[in-house]
């Protein structure tokens, strides 16, 4: 249970954050500079990704992480880290800008990293080779989540010759592209300039996030450890992410904060699982 918010002090305290680029987009960098404004405590952010959001903390290597995945099951690398979800992202499908390609379908999703799916012809553009870029290793927040969510199984393989370590340049490469198409963070693609494709014709917006109406959604989280020399004031600033000044901040980048999506653990956590099979099943 987090300590409760106590009155802030003014002093010199700096605070380390690891994560992936996704979380830090979605309210990380914004969260942080507002705190320091409010408290005088500054926060250096650093990338690297999920794994070593979480990895950072239970290593003492940083004082808070960020990951858009929750911890491995088996993993002693990861024993002891407090995951605390502060928003929903939705996984979304992007592509250059200048693709007339607008939607896609769970099932073309899946075929898509299984290599069935090589011209943009098979998704209603060009009769022209496509290019899928993935994230290196099953285990980054997008990886982990597309496999568990659209296959149920965390060791597929994808199929591409198109790996990238993070997904800062793996969202660079689309803006550039014509030819790309990758899965990434909602959170992270609003900042960017290319176009997210519907997926079963739904909006990946603000109100169908936040109701489960777009299927591929997961939270993001803030990591952290009572272990932290630093873990007064972490779970100060973690009080703040999740206060009423955090989530305007939150709502303010286009994110869904936590609590303001309940209804996705209420009902819907099973709703979407049992569409995702349907839907599968009968194309």
């Amino acid at each position: 249970m987090l300590l409760a918010l106590l009155p802030f002090s003014a002093q010199s305290l700096e605070l380390s954050w690891v994560g992936c680029g996704i979380t830090r987009n979605a309210f990380m960098s914004d969260l942080a500079a507002a705190y320091k404004q409010e408290t005088g405590v500054d926060i250096s952010i650093a990338g690297g990704g999920a794994t070593k959001g979480i990895r950072a903390i239970t290593g003492k290597q940083a004082d808070i992480g960020g990951a858009c995945r929750f911890t491995l099951d088996m993993s002693r690398e990861e024993a002891g880290a407090s995951m605390i979800p502060v928003a929903w992202d939705a996984l979304v499908v992007v592509v250059h800008k200048s693709n007339p390609v607008d939607t896609i379908s769970l099932q073309q999703l899946r075929r898509l990293y299984q290599g069935e799916i090589t011209n943009w012809s098979q998704l209603g553009g060009k009769r022209h080779p496509l290019e899928l870029l993935i994230r290196k290793g099953k285990i980054s927040g997008v990886g982990y989540t597309l496999r568990t969510h659209l296959f149920e199984d965390q060791d597929v393989e994808f199929k591409s010759k198109h790996v990238f370590p993070s997904s800062g340049p793996l969202e660079k490469t689309v803006e550039k592209n014509p030819n790309a198409i990758a899965v990434t963070g909602i959170a992270s693609a609003h900042k960017r300039d290319f176009k997210i494709l519907k997926l079963e014709g739904r909006d990946p917006n603000f109100d169908n996030i936040r109701t489960g109406n777009y299927l591929l959604y997961r939270p993001l989280y803030l990591v952290h450890s009572k272990s932290s020399p630093n873990s007064l004031e972490s779970n100060r600033f973690i009080q703040y992410a999740l206060g009423p000044k955090g989530r305007e901040i939150i709502r303010r980048n286009q994110v869904v904060p936590y609590f303001d999506g309940m209804l996705l653990l209420q009902k819907r956590m099973d709703d979407w699982k049992l569409f995702i099979r349907q839907s599968l099943a009968k194309q």
